[in-house]
């Protein structure tokens, strides 16, 4: 089932066309790493995923059982999101806001849930710390948690690993496969380390302005785009 498809979509910055020639599709259980070089659209990209920026031309059409309240996000971290003054737990919570409607209080279902995903990304230890005086790899797990609190179908992370040390990067990366393949939920990670871009996902987008290769990781390694891009390995 195809939970979204990108036709013919191009987007505009300013009145100048940033990224065009768009044309993909992610379908349910898929795991797409979004690659490309610094300005190559990647960012705006995520913008009109995420429904913040209208295509300047074509559409993306969403599966009519994926409303944009249902989809994960973690963003790029800022110096302000690594000095929030909350508790892990009150972090994570956050993530069912958008489930609340006109409901004053979170529900027992939002708190399980909630619990949930503290305990599935391995920090419940970490439930009354404060999310500011964790590491930079602690925060991205409560980040990835908060996340998963508001879908069941569909990830999208920008950058999810940038700043931390190797060790952390990779229990990061394996963090997100097992989401991906044990829970099912649909992928979308943008991504500047190509090469673990292609240890995990499935599909391969590799963006230059516009789109210059869309298609499975295995036929992206053996051609031209990918062959180049990750050094000639």
């Amino acid at each position: 089932m195809s939970l979204l498809i990108c036709k013919d979509a191009s987007f505009a910055y300013e009145g100048h066309t940033v990224i065009s020639d768009l044309n993909f599709s992610v379908n349910s259980g898929d795991y797409l790493c979004i690659v490309g070089e610094n300005g190559s659209g990647k960012s705006t990209l995520i913008k009109g995923l995420l429904r913040l920026k209208v295509p300047q031309r074509g559409s993306i059409l969403m599966d009519e059982g994926l409303k944009s309240n249902e989809i994960g996000y973690l963003p790029q971290q800022t110096i302000v999101q690594k000095d929030f003054p909350a508790s892990v737990y009150e972090v994570i919570l956050s993530g069912r806001l958008s489930k609340m409607g006109i409901r004053p209080f979170y529900s027992k279902l939002d708190k399980t849930i909630a619990e949930e995903n503290l305990v599935l990304l391995g920090i419940e230890h970490l439930r009354n710390k404060c999310y500011r005086e964790l590491s930079g790899g602690q925060q991205q797990r409560v980040l990835l948690a908060r996340a998963l609190c508001a879908t069941q179908k569909l990830l999208i992370l920008d950058e999810p690993v940038a700043g931390l040390d190797p060790i952390v990067t990779q229990d990061l990366y394996k963090q997100i496969f097992k989401i991906n393949r044990e829970m099912g939920i649909a992928i979308i990670m943008v991504s500047h380390d190509v090469h673990s871009a292609v240890k995990y996902a499935d599909l391969i987008l590799h963006l230059k302005g516009q789109q210059i290769f869309f298609g499975k990781t295995s036929d992206y390694v053996k051609s031209s785009v990918g062959y180049g891009f990750l050094g000639g390995e």
